[in-house]
């Protein structure tokens, strides 16, 4: 069979790498199906093999990517059909569209892995390796889109999310890559039986090893203590996106968020926590409202909560940040952190003179940038850090490096998605910066799902997709040291995937 489909040609060979990019797809959350790897990655190595030369392996990992990326985040459309009007005309060829800005990185990977071995061990580890690097390469470049890293297919298990702590998300992805493509060396003679499986039963182990340690790091931990005095309440609003900006109907969405923070609770919250934008409004500039927010706040305590925030009057260049606003129970505002990795085509339009488009989100004015990641103080809360929406993808890049926080908090709007496998996917990258970071992480989300994680991971409490309601708990208490991950960055996982290509070359001469 790796004969076969090696020899195939011409648009044979670039609907099979497309479908075995899009089969990849199935172990993506929120579906799981692991086992879906095997065949996606084989068949890509076997294609690689095939290919007479690097271009042509380059175009197969093109069209490998094209199939991964538009069925991994063919709910972007969802986000233009809020504005069908406007948008709706470009929705089904968006998700196309955004692959075609990320296809490069599996193009390349896969031309370097045709350069550097011949068929066998070393072409898969130089596979994994690449795949590995470019995956980085694709959190910066372009502004950086790291969604669905191939490490996040282990987010069903908690014991297999707990290597991220020390090799970060994208150590996690090589072991997944290697160990996926590794049964393609069954295609190619080999002395013995021993010999044939060798390398498969040493990817296999590599894995097994991670889950015992995730064993043993979940039960060392056990579980972690919460911080006195501190009773979270987040407030899933669910207000459908092409409702939200709606003029009429603002009043009616602060005050229906505003009173679901105040209703009852058992104990009875001292901060809300409200989802990003769920204040449709210029909200710093509008005393009445504010005081509307801070009347339903807790005595003492908080409401923090999504918005947008401008220059004040008479201050040039008019600026409007995408902003997390904390406010007290007199209406004062008491804290600000403004989005800085801004989303292109939402929230600012690349090019925009020469497109001649209006961003999704920002219209005919784009958003600013803030100053940065960085760590907040909020009365009654330990320091915090703010991500607004996908800043929370960003393998470490999620604390402020001068001070570390001792939780992340990050509001987010993934009504946007709509009933898709988005807002899961969302979810999964931010348990993976809980466990890389060793921090707890709170996430709302106007439609879901919001969440409470606590630092090894684990969601201890939640509210699924499109539910209106509210998420009562503590706050988890950070780990008692940074992780090894928190310590070194991404340059350990990355360190890694080097020397497993420098293998890969090694195992190639040798043979």
């Amino acid at each position: 069979m790796a004969i076969q489909v090696g020899r195939l040609t011409g648009w044979r060979r670039a609907l099979l790498a497309f479908a075995l990019g899009a089969i990849a797809v199935l172990a993506m959350p929120p579906l799981y199906v692991l086992p879906a790897l095997v065949p996606a990655f084989v068949g890509l190595i076997w294609l690689i093999d095939g290919a007479r030369h690097w271009r042509a392996a380059l175009l197969t990992g093109f069209w490998f990517g094209l199939g991964h990326f538009t069925c991994g985040l063919y709910w972007v459309a969802n986000a233009l059909l809020t504005k069908p009007e406007q948008f709706g005309w470009i929705a089904p060829v968006a998700p196309v569209g955004l692959a075609l800005l990320l296809t490069p990185n599996t193009a390349v990977a896969a031309a370097v892995t045709r350069l550097a071995s011949r068929p066998g061990v070393g072409r898969v580890l130089v596979l994994a390796s690449a795949w590995t690097i470019m995956e980085w390469v694709r959190s910066w470049a372009l502004t950086g889109f790291p969604w669905n890293l191939i490490g996040s297919v282990w987010a069903f298990s908690e014991a297999m999310l707990q290597p991220a702590s020390v090799i970060g998300t994208y150590g996690l992805g090589l072991a997944t890559v290697a160990a996926a493509a590794m049964p393609s060396v069954l295609a190619y003679p080999s002395p013995d039986l021993w010999t044939r499986w060798r390398p498969i039963a040493v990817s296999a182990t590599v894995l097994c090893v991670f889950f015992v340690f995730g064993v043993i790091r979940l039960a060392a931990f056990g579980t972690v203590g919460t911080v006195d005095g501190v009773h979270l309440r987040l407030v899933q609003g669910d207000i459908p996106q092409n409702q939200k900006w709606r003029r009429d109907l603002v009043d009616a969405h602060l005050l229906a968020q505003a009173q679901l923070g105040a209703a009852p609770g058992n104990p009875a919250p001292t901060h809300v926590i409200w989802s990003e934008a769920a204040a449709p409004l210029l909200l710093s500039r509008d005393p009445q409202r504010l005081s509307l927010v801070g009347s339903y706040t807790p005595p003492g305590g908080l409401t923090i909560l999504g918005s947008l925030r401008t220059t004040a009057d008479g201050i040039e260049p008019f600026q409007v940040w995408n902003s997390l606003l904390a406010i007290d129970e007199h209406g004062r505002i008491v804290g600000s952190y403004d989005k800085s990795h801004l989303v292109p085509f939402g929230e600012y339009m690349p090019l925009r003179s020469v497109l001649g488009l209006d961003s999704v989100a920002g219209g005919t004015m784009d958003l600013s940038r803030g100053d940065g990641v960085h760590t907040l103080h909020l009365p009654g809360l330990p320091p915090v850090g703010a991500l607004i929406c996908y800043e929370v993808i960003f393998p470490g890049e999620v604390t402020d490096p001068q001070e570390r926080p001792k939780w992340l908090l990050n509001l987010t709007n993934d009504g946007w998605y709509g009933r898709s496998a988005g807002p899961y996917q969302h979810l999964v990258a931010a348990r993976l910066r809980a466990v890389e970071e060793g921090l707890p992480v709170v996430r709302v989300a106007n439609t879901g799902i919001s969440a409470i994680i606590d630092p090894l991971g684990r969601i201890v409490a939640s509210l699924g997709l499109q539910k209106r309601g509210v998420v009562d708990g503590m706050l988890p208490l950070p780990l008692d040291r940074p992780t090894i991950f928190a310590e070194t960055g991404v340059w350990g996982g990355l360190g890694l995937a080097a020397a497993v290509g420098m293998i890969g070359m090694l195992v190639f001469r040798r043979k």
